[in-house]
């Protein structure tokens, strides 16, 4: 979906593969085909843009077959679809029954990192419309927390300056431009945007920039305006946003909203929560440990990283942080010009959902993805953004 900011740009929205699990090409085919065009369908428009989750495998046929990439990009026009962005933060195996800590292997101390992004880059000059000159790929915040020492971060920086440098070599080579967003994620290297600024300062700054996923934001408390603001003066610049909710428990002292946060504790991804305290930030590695007992204060509101649907918050006594969504939102697109061009709506847990709350097959999954971007929509309209055919 593409739409015309005040300022004459076009800022792009879609929504991200990795909720449909696939490591090969033919599962990426099948994808597009049974979840990317239905969606687009629903929503009545005749182009729809998706962020775009190659697994390794699935990145390494294409790579080594010119053919195979051009018949992806045929069928991505065959169907109404389109790619500006690739999800490559997940390397392989998003869609085992256990993820957790695997989803930061490889991080950017390790040469494959920076392989596999290498080929992500390369693709995706291949897959842009005729018409869009640039790109992004989101990518890990640098590695998890620990262990992590200064040959670590030294041999992260040097990753990506070898990135830069590549990404430099492909637009001369291309005419395309393809611009890397590192990630804050809870528990990593890089947390918080405010963590980002000293590993990515004169690192390139026009082709590495952040992502502000808007749940992980939400997660570490970060204020929106304080967070951009930081990294505007900073000159990291934001080349894409991901467009997601994190649990909220106003009061977790109560018992019943320990148990509605505990209905939330699954077994697949990592949901790290925080809390504010006089001290600082607090928090824990995964939901289950801060539900379990006395790991987290409970006199102030906790935040889980758990990418609720944008359009359907949980029940009482939980919330979603779908008010710093549209704080952030409006700071980004909502001013005299754009701050990123891509916007990519992110809620990859359907099936981590309470039982109750998932959707039961594909045309289900299709409705509730169509809502959330029907909802982000209307949001860019309300800030003056017109959509395009």
């Amino acid at each position: 979906m593409r739409f015309r900011h005040p300022d004459g740009t076009t800022v792009h929205l879609g929504y991200c593969t990795n909720v449909h699990p696939a490591e090969t090409l033919d599962g990426v085919l099948a994808q597009l085909r049974d979840h990317c065009e239905p969606v687009r369908r629903r929503l009545g428009r005749d182009r729809l843009g998706i962020g775009l989750w190659l697994a390794k495998d699935a990145a390494r046929a294409l790579v080594t077959d010119p053919s195979a990439l051009r018949g992806l990009r045929g069928e991505l026009d065959r169907r109404g679809l389109e790619v500006v962005t690739l999800n490559g933060f997940p390397y392989e195996g998003f869609g085992a029954e256990e993820v957790k800590y695997r989803v930061y292997k490889p991080d950017w101390t390790d040469p494959e990192r920076l392989a596999h992004t290498t080929d992500l880059a390369r693709l995706l000059a291949g897959l842009l419309p005729d018409d869009v000159t640039e790109g992004t790929i989101s990518t890990l915040p640098l590695a998890w927390r620990t262990p992590f020492d200064n040959v670590a971060a030294e041999s992260a920086r040097a990753g990506l300056t070898t990135l830069a440098e590549r990404l430099d070599a492909l637009e001369d080579l291309t005419g395309k431009s393809v611009r890397i967003a590192v990630e804050p994620e809870p528990g990593c290297i890089v947390e918080t945007t405010a963590d980002a600024i000293a590993p990515l300062s004169g690192i390139a700054s026009h082709r590495i920039g952040v992502c502000i996923d808007t749940c992980h934001l939400a997660t570490s408390f970060e204020e929106p305006e304080t967070a951009l603001a930081a990294l505007a003066s900073a000159g990291v610049t934001v080349p894409k946003a991901q467009l997601s909710a994190a649990l909220h428990a106003e009061e977790p002292h109560l018992p019943e909203v320990r148990a509605a946060l505990a209905a939330f504790a699954e077994p697949r991804f990592l949901h790290q929560t925080r809390t504010r305290t006089s001290a600082g930030l607090r928090g824990t590695d995964d939901l289950p440990e801060a539900v379990a007992g006395q790991a987290l204060p409970d006199g102030a509101p906790w935040r889980s990283h758990f990418h609720v649907p944008l359009h359907a918050p949980p029940a009482p006594p939980l919330t979603s942080t779908l008010p710093v969504l549209k704080d952030t939102l409006a700071r980004l697109v909502g001013g005299p010009a754009p701050l990123t061009r891509h916007l990519e709506v992110e809620t990859y847990t359907w099936q981590a959902l309470p039982a109750e709350l998932r959707p039961r097959n594909r045309t289900q999954l299709a409705d509730g993805i169509a809502a959330e971007l029907t909802l982000a929509r209307d949001l860019l309209v309300d800030l003056g953004l017109k959509e395009l055919p």
